[in-house]
């Protein structure tokens, strides 16, 4: 943010000398106005006032403004621009979302992946001072967002998310492998991964428990989100025509998810509709934090240039003034 700082503010203290200067200027006119002694003055009340004398104050109203400014540019005002690096209190968070077509299911409103999408958007603007970053997965990972402190361009990037963007298929181990790459080299005394899925682990070149031993080895706790309905739901199926909406039944391997969990130290839960998976961040909400850096720098600008030329100007017009518009004829 843009602010003006004075690198010799005490300069200021002279624009006290425009007090007496003042002072003086109203005693002078009032002491020194040449009189003329008549017997009537009836014949001049219908003299107008003329422009000249209107205008007589303006060359001393001129030199008090230029003086200012030249005040003003001896204080060296500078625009500065400032970033913070300060320590703040914090954890590293990845989000690690299931986005097989099987998210497009509407036992949640709108669809699964809509739902979540909107709850973890509510979630980072819960956490300002936390530095978050998005895997997705399906047949395949995929970094959407490495961890960052910058919230709306983390926002704009889960807003794109959509199922489809990769290969379909469930590769649990590979999104949370990917995740937990994110994840490695943070000093952060609190690292988490929250991995959301729909289904169960059929693709991929790592296994899910094996990537849950590398995140326990750099101390990543890890905690899993089975998203559907118990029963059966309205989702997606291929057939021999197409895409078609059908009722298929909700196969989510809670056991494998409970594994990863408990491997890591971390917790399991079961989202049935938006309000269950609401509540499952507000819980996750209330982790402990922990203090990292954030980068601070400041920029600042000479700025008295400006004001020296607005002074030279107000002087040139005072000029003007006192010896061409108010010039005196001997």
């Amino acid at each position: 943010m843009g602010s003006y700082i004075f690198h010799n503010p005490n300069f200021f203290y002279l624009l006290l000398i425009l007090l007496p200067l003042v002072v003086w200027y109203i005693w002078r006119n009032r002491h020194f106005t040449p009189k003329l002694t008549v017997s009537s003055i009836a014949p001049l009340n219908i003299v107008k006032s003329s422009t000249r004398r209107r205008l007589r104050h303006i060359p001393f109203v001129l030199r008090c403004i230029a003086f200012a400014l030249i005040i003003i540019a001896l204080a060296r005002p500078q625009s500065t621009q400032s970033k913070d690096n300060v320590s703040t209190e914090g954890i590293d968070i990845v989000l690690s979302m299931d986005i097989s077509s099987s998210m497009l299911a509407q036992d949640f409103r709108p669809d699964r992946i809509s739902a979540a999408k909107d709850v973890a958007i509510q979630f980072i603007n819960d956490r300002p001072n936390d530095r978050i970053g998005m895997v997705v997965f399906s047949g395949e990972s995929f970094t959407q967002s490495p961890l960052t402190t910058d919230h709306a361009a983390l926002i704009n990037l889960i807003r794109d998310v959509k199922s489809g963007m990769l290969e379909d298929g469930t590769a649990i181990g590979n999104g949370l492998a990917t995740s937990v790459a994110r994840l490695k080299e943070s000093k952060a005394k609190s690292k988490i991964v929250i991995l959301m899925t729909d289904g169960e682990n059929n693709m991929g070149e790592v296994a899910p428990l094996t990537a849950a031993e590398i995140a326990k080895t750099f101390g990543i706790r890890v905690y899993t989100i089975g998203v559907g309905t118990r029963g059966r739901a309205l989702a997606p199926v291929s057939n021999g025509f197409g895409i078609q909406m059908a009722y298929v039944d909700v196969k989510i391997d809670e056991d494998l998810l409970r594994k990863i969990s408990k491997t890591t130290g971390g917790e399991y839960f079961r989202a049935t509709d938006n309000t269950k998976l609401q509540e499952i961040y507000n819980k996750i909400n209330e982790l402990e934090r922990t203090k990292f850096q954030v980068d601070r720098f400041t920029k600042r600008s000479e700025e008295f240039s400006l004001f020296a030329l607005l002074a030279i100007i107000t002087l040139l017009a005072e000029v003007l003034f006192r010896y061409l518009i108010l010039r005196r004829i001997p």
